[in-house]
C-alpha cells in the first residue's frame, strides 16, 4: 500500500472514530462527516490518475455536490437546534420530543 492510500484510509478511519466516540456537540459530528467526505473526494479524484484512465469521471464532482448539500443542511440544523434548545449538545436533541 502506498503512502497516499495509507493517509487517505487513516483520515477516513479517524473521522469515523471521531464521529463514533466524540458525540457531544453537533458541530464536531458535522466536522467528522466533512472530513469523511473530503477524504473520499480526494481518493475519487486521484483514482483516474492512478489507473491511467484517459477521461476523468464525473463521480468526484457529484460527491462534492452532495457534500456541499450535506454541509448546508447540517449547518441549518445546527442553527435551528441552537435557537430552539440553546446549545448544540447532542444529548439535548431527541426525536421523542418533536
Amino acid at each position: 500500500m502506498s503512502l497516499p492510500h495509507l493517509s487517505f484510509y487513516t483520515a477516513f478511519t479517524l473521522s469515523i472514530l471521531g464521529l463514533t466516540f466524540h458525540r457531544t456537540h453537533l458541530i464536531s459530528a458535522l466536522l467528522c462527516l466533512e472530513s469523511m467526505m473530503l477524504s473520499m473526494y480526494i481518493t475519487l479524484s486521484l483514482w483516474p490518475a492512478e489507473n491511467q484512465v484517459a477521461s476523468p469521471t464525473l463521480m468526484p464532482i457529484l460527491m462534492l455536490t452532495f457534500s456541499a448539500c450535506e454541509a448546508g443542511t447540517g449547518l441549518a440544523m445546527l442553527v435551528a437546534s441552537t435557537r430552539t434548545h440553546g446549545s448544540d449538545h447532542l444529548h439535548n436533541l431527541s426525536l421523542l420530543q418533536c
